[in-house]
């Protein structure tokens, strides 16, 4: 039975072991020769240092490609014409499966044919030479970026070869991108994950973790988010981990998500222990983009103006074309350099905007109880009640695939389009909580003379690629 307790140094090495024989490059991993090379890298590649040291909101976009020398080619555009502070290494889909035979048929096509026949960089098969050439030939701090439920031959590969920021978690990288993954499973598998960060940090190499804030990305209650995410965190402490960023994703109405990055912070500073370093990323909106991509960047504006005001710690950018799917390397940069704009011009702005504290006091009151919940359904620990809290629904995630949740949440956005919770199923809400969010629907379906129902829910997953903030109804609407 997975409990949240720090697995042993023997156990880690036991797990390691067995990991070793799943692809041939885990047998160049050496712990204590990692640890030294980590000790040669500058300042400047140390992802934790420039992150945790930096005095306005750090911008980092989404890439990756299967060839080293193009993936290189990628992040140095990325840092030269967008201006990117920290880079990323998306890893591809078939990583992600731990399908690294599939992966490896990839890239041995990709070297052959002179095309992206992968959607991101296989790294454990690249292994740990290729990851460290990747390192030094990069101007800047590099994180992975992925969607793995089971990280582990990721993780040690990765840290391996030079890597010191890890993104994900058993939670977010579970329910929202997969059908029939245990969730004890994954618990277990990011419990090694955060134990061997725990360990290098113990060793002087300090590699920052950073939960997947926005899950499935499509209208999540700010109060689920932030109760996940600082879940993830208190988790990952247990193992060990020092320093973590918080994510969160947005939801468009810039009240709510200014008020929702300050709950985050508030809430991870709370409950995390006090020798763990706690910064926030606000990642732009992940859902629908619309087709033009002039109006996607009015999209790309609005989470910059947001981050300007809200002032996370990084930025998740996104590119104007977004709707195509992949970006080219100079739409890629011109998301940055679009987001980048409306900060540095908002930042030094005093702007006062109406609603913020009672938004984030009600967020923070909602979070809490769900966090609490977590707390209570295991007696204090994290590891049993985060299962039991999705076993029963006290926790859930709107549209989310995985069996593992209940799916009984469904959300839909009030008359300033903020987004409340419509089907509450078993969640961790008391009477009046709902009831408040009861009252925001009932005022926008007033206003649009339609009962409140799922209709709304659709009509709003749409509404930003339709060019709209809210689903109203199209016709005699104005």
């Amino acid at each position: 039975m997975v409990r949240d307790e720090q697995l042993t140094e023997s156990e880690l090495g036991r797990i390691a072991e067995s990991l070793r024989d799943d692809w041939p490059t885990a047998q160049a991993v050496d712990f204590e020769e990692s640890v030294e090379y980590h000790g040669s890298l500058p300042d400047e590649k140390r992802f934790a240092h420039v992150l945790e040291s930096a005095d306005k909101p750090l911008l980092q976009p989404r890439a990756g490609v299967p060839r080293l020398d193009k993936q290189v080619e990628l992040l140095t555009h990325l840092w030269e014409e967008g201006g990117a502070d920290l880079l990323p290494t998306t890893i591809d889909s078939y990583t992600r499966d731990n399908e690294y035979a599939k992966a490896q048929e990839g890239l041995d096509e990709a070297r052959e044919s002179g095309k992206d026949t992968l959607n991101g960089f296989p790294a454990v098969n690249h292994g740990v030479d290729g990851c460290r050439e990747l390192i030094e030939r990069v101007p800047g701090p590099i994180e992975v970026r992925h969607g793995t439920p089971d990280a582990r031959l990721l993780a040690m590969v990765t840290f391996a070869g030079g890597f010191q920021s890890f993104e994900g978690g058993p939670i977010s990288y579970n329910i929202p991108y997969t059908k029939s993954r245990s969730l004890a499973d994954t618990i277990e598998h990011w419990q090694f994950v955060d134990r061997l960060t725990g360990l290098y940090t113990e060793f002087g190499v300090r590699i920052n973790r950073e939960p997947f804030g926005p899950l499935t990305g499509t209208l999540v209650p700010p109060s689920i988010a932030i109760a996940i995410g600082v879940v993830e965190g208190l988790l990952a402490a247990t193992q060990g981990v020092k320093s973590l960023t918080l994510g969160y994703g947005q939801v468009g109405n810039l009240v709510q998500d200014v008020a929702a990055l300050r709950a985050l912070r508030a809430l991870g500073e709370e409950y995390l222990p006090d020798d763990v370093t706690v910064t926030t990323v606000f990642h732009e909106w992940m859902g629908g983009f619309p087709p033009d991509e002039a109006r996607a960047n009015g999209v790309i504006s609005l989470g910059g103006a947001t981050a300007a005001f809200a002032r996370p710690d990084k930025v998740i950018t996104k590119s104007p074309q977004e709707f195509r799917g992949v970006p080219t390397m100079e739409a890629n940069a011109a998301g940055l350099r679009t987001t980048r704009q409306l900060i540095d011009m908002l930042i030094e702005q005093d702007v006062t905007l109406d609603g913020i504290d009672e938004e984030q006091a009600f967020i923070e009151r909602s979070a809490r109880s769900l966090l609490d919940s977590v707390v209570s359904l295991g007696d204090g620990d994290v590891a049993q009640g985060t299962l039991r809290a999705f076993e029963t629904g006290a926790l859930d995630v709107p549209f989310a695939p995985s069996q593992s949740a209940k799916g009984a949440v469904l959300p839909a956005r009030d008359d300033k389009g903020r987004v409340r919770i419509l089907e509450f199923g078993e969640l961790a809400l008391d009477d009046e909580i709902r009831e408040i969010h009861r009252t925001h629907l009932d005022a926008r379906a007033k206003t649009e003379g339609r009962a409140c129902s799922f209709r709304m829910v659709a009509d709003d997953v749409d509404a930003i690629s339709d060019g709209r903030l809210i689903g109203r109804p199209k016709e005699g609407w104005t």
